[in-house]
């Protein structure tokens, strides 16, 4: 696992542990079952508090990308359907939503598509 962080970046030090980790899950780098390193291991190697590293731990875990098993240690879990599963899920509660706001379809797709650019930097 690599992980460069960027402290003159605009993006805080543990959002970037955690889209690093995350993209790295995701496209396979970082394979299913893969143990991370201790949260005190990966704040030593990378020059961070070690609180910085659990932040982005805790946001990993909250996002499915990763798991605790106590003294098995933090992996990296089988987060792709369950990433896909909770996005359909909040596709669906938004659909729901802006038809009760009375959105026409066009109006609702418009605000996704704001929404994304903003999310990522587009």
């Amino acid at each position: 696992m690599t992980l460069k962080i960027h402290i003159d970046e605009g993006a805080a030090p543990y959002e970037q542990v955690r889209a690093q980790i995350s993209e790295q899950a995701r496209s396979g780098a970082l394979p299913v079952g893969y143990r991370l390193p201790t949260v005190r291991g990966l704040a030593d190697s990378l020059g961070l508090a070690p609180n910085t590293v659990a932040k982005a731990y805790r946001a990993l875990e909250v996002d499915g990308v990763i798991e605790t098993r106590g003294r098995n240690g933090t992996l990296v879990a089988a987060a792709g359907s369950a990433a896909d599963r909770e996005a359909a899920t909040a596709a669906q509660a938004y659909a729901e939503r802006v038809r009760r706001l009375g959105l026409t379809e066009s109006a609702a797709a418009d605000a996704v598509r704001d929404a994304l650019r903003a999310a990522y930097g587009g």
